[in-house]
């Protein structure tokens, strides 16, 4: 992932929110935001409450992108208002961001799995169905989510995945490496090397031109699951780039994403969550 792409983000999450996700997503859910514990850090949980229900519904917490390093909850408020509108409890989830000095993405997945314990562990408070916690994560979001997935501890792990772009295949990846620095190795964090069986139904939303994650990492992550019998459907948007962006577009490399794409990516996410029983 090269650095112009972090700060890049900016325009991804401006063009969509005000664009093409906004077009789909009502401003009348506003979020309240309540505090999550991870690590001795202090993290924000920015919760958009469908309203009343006489039934638990599901849940699903999104991680924004921006390359483990730049970024906020905010970055994720078009869509959360989307699934709050389709009736799930949604959260824009904070994770602390890397800074190449005490903060690594190793902090950042911690906050990923503690994000999630704190949704189940206050289901009954949220009206939430403990088994049907779903994570979206797009880019770096996308391996924060996927390693959540993988982890030891249950309560941290979600019942599906939609990832965008996501950054499962780390090794190739400089940034993620200078970020990592003398913490670790990067393969013992890079979501292709650790599929095992048992793990999330998983969508991958993915441009088949994307010079920043490329198709190859969806498309070796998603053998892998199926190789040991694990759910995972990749859809391929062929012409665009990374977050959609159209093949070609924007000289700075850029990140443009094509609003009817977009929206195309929205309702193919839908029917997945409809299909594994998050969505009616």
């Amino acid at each position: 992932m090269r650095l112009p792409l972090l700060l890049a983000c900016l325009a991804f999450v401006a063009s969509c929110a005000s664009a093409s996700i906004s077009a789909l997503a009502p401003e009348a859910i506003e979020p309240r935001i309540e505090q999550v514990q991870s690590d001795g850090a202090q993290l924000a949980a920015h919760v958009f409450d469908p309203g009343p229900s006489s039934s638990p519904r599901s849940a699903i917490i999104i991680f924004h992108g921006g390359g483990w390093a730049y970024g906020d909850p905010t970055w994720a408020y078009p869509r959360a208002r989307r699934y709050a509108e389709r009736g799930m409890v949604a959260i824009a989830a904070q994770y602390r961001l890397s800074n190449q000095a005490d903060v690594t993405p190793l902090e950042a997945m911690a906050d990923a799995r503690a994000q999630i314990r704190w949704v189940r562990a206050n289901a009954s408070r949220l009206n939430v169905d403990p088994r049907r916690i779903a994570v979206y994560g797009w880019s770096a979001g996308g391996q924060l989510a996927a390693s959540a997935a993988q982890s030891d501890d249950a309560e941290s792990r979600p019942d599906a995945l939609v990832l965008l772009s996501p950054a499962v295949d780390l090794e190739r990846d400089s940034w993620f490496a200078r970020l990592l620095g003398a913490r670790g190795d990067v393969a013992d964090v890079s979501p292709v090397r650790h599929v095992r069986p048992g793990l999330a139904p998983t969508l991958i939303l993915q441009g088949d031109v994307d010079t920043e994650t490329p198709l190859a990492g969806a498309e070796a992550f998603c053998a892998a699951m199926r190789a040991v019998q694990n759910v995972c459907e990749l859809e391929v948007y062929a012409g665009y780039g990374h977050l959609f962006t159209p093949a070609g577009q924007d000289d700075r490399g850029q990140p443009a994403p094509h609003p009817e794409t977009v929206a195309a990516a929205a309702g193919r996410a839908d029917r997945f969550l409809r299909e594994q029983g998050f969505l009616d």
